[in-house]
């Protein structure tokens, strides 16, 4: 696949039965069902995940970072994103389980909600400003970014121009490990504990960033159960700075919101309604909104696909943790005063092609009016028995020249039909037996033994 679209997000075809059911399910139409088998349009995919939480068969899997990771480096940062404090049952505080971070073998731990605090200050700082489109739409969901990306290009000059806080968490984290140990900060890796693909693919191919500060991207679940046979309740970590419930929120939907302070602000959980908005502020629907936080998943981080504790219950364990939390912001003024200029996206945010609108003006506009014809003679039923996802896809498909029209089965019938009554019809007729006949006969044999296949 191009190096510009690398994905976390793989299919394993052997285990594929080719049913239609992450087709369905994907929001960019990045699914095909092929011979019984599923493909991956590698231009329109977003690595949201949704497809792994659908697929019974587990043929889509998300490809993360082992914990043996840590060892390319000589010093190993955790960086746990708030939702692993919800993933324990019976654990109440964040401490045993940083606590068992550094069991498991790192040398510190830097939460994510740290950078969460600090990211707000500098949302805070961006939303001043007069002549920024309106309304902001958060980058801290790298699903939604590569979203807009693909779907709404238009809309990315709204997106805030700052790093997410797994971001600015590990630039942070390996700053201060560096200094207050007078290490080489090319010895210091920083691994990111995620509740999604799209964290990792974020970090190997960067959005708005030349190079990620993030060395390393494990799953929860897959780091979920060494921890919990080393979690013990009596430990406590050394000390450190810790995270205030400002930044823990941020795994809640509405919290990033909060955080900043934003009182014209709208917040969004679950893809398919974040496409609903985001085509409403495309139409200028929502004028005097000043934020948008869009999050891929239902319940926001808690509801990512590779997390262990479902979502509602993790929600309301999450609540449990910051009720025994700090309630305060305690991060060093130093960091917040420099936040806004340190944390800034260096590379300008571009669209993707994901749709192949490309061209000049008028091969786009030829293209589309095939498109149109093509889409007006299918039956509109949106079916995806074709392994399209919808009669326009299919439409799009037959124009790239990866489908036909027969792959739609209401017309291979009437196409099959068609051939069945002219074959009675040859059969029939007083002057069948000549060469010409014979040949047609044969013609359609095979056309419809193809068929069968």
């Amino acid at each position: 696949m191009p190096a510009t679209y690398y994905h976390s997000v793989r299919l394993d075809k052997e285990k594929c039965v080719g049913c239609t059911t992450c087709l369905k399910r994907c929001p960019t139409e990045a699914i095909r069902i092929r011979n019984n088998r599923a493909s991956i349009i590698h231009e329109r995919c977003i690595d949201c995940g949704e497809c792994i939480k659908v697929c019974a068969s587990h043929a889509k899997v998300a490809v993360t970072d082992p914990l043996d990771a840590i060892k390319r480096f000589r010093y190993a940062i955790a960086l746990p994103a708030p939702t692993l404090y919800a993933q324990f049952q019976g654990v109440h505080r964040p401490e045993p389980i940083i606590a068992t971070l550094f069991k498991l073998g790192f040398d510190d731990v830097f939460e994510v909600a740290r950078g969460a605090e600090i990211v707000s200050h500098a949302i805070r700082q961006a939303l001043e400003e007069p002549d920024r489109p309106r309304p902001l739409i958060s980058s801290a969901c790298p699903a939604i970014v590569r979203l807009i990306q693909v779907c709404f290009p238009s809309l990315i000059e709204h997106i805030v121009d700052l790093v997410s806080p797994m971001e600015a968490a590990a630039k942070i984290a390996k700053e201060e490990f560096a200094q207050r140990h007078g290490v080489d900060i090319a010895e210091v890796g920083a691994f990111f504990l995620t509740p999604c693909p799209a964290k990792r693919t974020a970090v190997r191919a960067p959005i708005g960033q030349e190079k990620s500060y993030v060395d390393g991207v494990i799953a929860i679940k897959d780091i979920y159960p060494a921890m919990r046979a080393l979690m013990d309740q009596g430990c406590t970590p050394p000390e450190m700075d810790r995270a205030s419930t400002v930044g823990i929120k941020w795994a809640v939907p509405g919290g990033e919101a909060e955080a900043v302070g934003i009182k014209s602000a709208l917040c969004v959980d679950g893809i398919d309604n974040v496409m609903n908005v985001l085509g409403a502020i495309e139409d200028a629907r929502f004028r005097d909104l000043a934020y948008f936080e869009g999050l891929a998943c239902v319940n926001g981080c808690l509801g990512g696909p590779l997390t262990v504790e479902n979502s509602f219950v993790a929600k309301n364990r999450l609540r449990s943790v910051m009720n025994r939390t700090e309630q305060k912001t305690v991060v060093r003024r130093d960091v917040f005063d420099t936040a806004y200029q340190t944390l800034r996206l260096t590379r300008e945010i571009e669209p993707k092609d994901g749709l192949q609108r490309g061209g000049t003006m008028r091969e786009r506009i030829e293209r589309a009016e095939r498109i149109d014809r093509l889409t007006a003679s299918l039956p509109g039923f949106n079916c995806g028995s074709c392994g399209s996802p919808t009669c326009l896809a299919l439409a799009e498909d037959i124009e790239r020249g990866s489908a036909t029209e027969l792959n739609c089965i209401f017309r291979l019938n009437d196409r099959i039909a068609a051939l069945a009554a002219e074959m009675v019809t040859l059969r029939e007729s007083t002057r069948f037996n000549t060469l010409k006949d014979t040949a047609r006969l044969r013609e359609m044999r095979e056309e419809l033994s193809r068929y069968d296949d």
